[in-house]
């Protein structure tokens, strides 16, 4: 029993140290699955597309699901668990993954770390929104959650749509990449609590079959759409990120909610 309690600390210190603001995404072993075969995904944390791979643990974990013909049932790997996912696949169509953390927090010691951050996730006027607050200089204390959503095409084409599943932020498919005659845009819709996010930054991560990574940033319209042109035989993250102020809170004084998307285009 110490010997758990040790790996649990280790673990958790471990987490801490990987997941402050980085990308966080669901990263399949295949985004097309043969029916009848398992489906393989793991908890991935890092930047630029690579990054180390996470266990499972209940107390991180908000919400963990599979959905499938528009149905979402619980995931429940064993503490510990890495692949997180691994399950006979369903019947053919898509299947989506869906994750929520817990929250988490990260000290700053320093404006200018908390102000490169905020530069890279587009966050501009923090720091008079800051001080308008009357929050403390350095150190303050940051809240963060993820979000995150895959897209596995299980059989022969994975036919079918994506919705809305009720993530605190959440990217939302309008088109899905498995099917014939996807037209290499990929038309996606973000979402934060009941409403659309216009003229909101996505940054999207385009890994190659040589795993070269490549950065791009778009932007969402008035409805909260992006189009992002993609290329068959490539792997996609999607990210998006939410930056508010916590009011009359002793803990934190920023929120931060990290909305990940990742599915792959299929080869030609």
């Amino acid at each position: 029993m110490f010997l758990i309690r040790l790996f649990l600390t280790g673990w958790c210190a471990i987490f801490a140290s990987i997941a402050t603001a980085h990308e966080f995404w669901i990263e399949a072993e295949r985004y097309q699955v043969p029916a009848g075969q398992n489906i393989v995904a793991r908890f991935k944390n890092g930047e630029t597309f690579e990054g180390v791979s996470l266990s499972y643990f209940d107390r991180s974990t908000q919400r963990f699901e599979l959905v499938t013909d528009g149905v979402a049932a619980p995931v429940t790997p064993r503490l510990g668990d890495n692949p997180a996912l691994d399950v006979p696949a369903p019947g053919d169509g898509l299947a989506v993954v869906l994750h929520e953390t817990t929250p988490s927090f990260v000290t700053y010691k320093r404006w200018a770390k908390f102000q490169k951050f905020a530069d890279h996730k587009d966050f501009a006027g923090w720091r008079a929104q800051h001080d308008a607050l009357g929050f403390p200089p350095p150190p303050f204390k940051e809240r963060y959650t993820r979000h995150a959503k895959a897209l596995i095409a299980v059989g022969d084409d994975g036919a079918g749509a994506d919705a809305r599943y009720g993530l605190l932020t959440e990217f939302v498919a309008l088109t899905n990449p498995y099917v014939p005659g996807f037209n290499n845009v990929m038309r996606v819709q973000v979402h934060y609590g009941d409403a659309t996010r216009p003229d909101a930054q996505v940054e999207v991560f385009d890994r190659a079959p040589d795993d070269s990574v490549t950065v791009t940033l778009y932007r969402t319209d008035a409805d909260g759409i992006a189009a992002v042109p993609v290329t068959p035989g490539h792997d996609y993250l999607f990210d998006a990120v939410v930056l508010e102020p916590i009011a009359g809170d002793e803990t934190a004084v920023w929120d931060t909610h990290w909305a990940a998307l990742t599915f792959s285009v299929p080869a030609q």
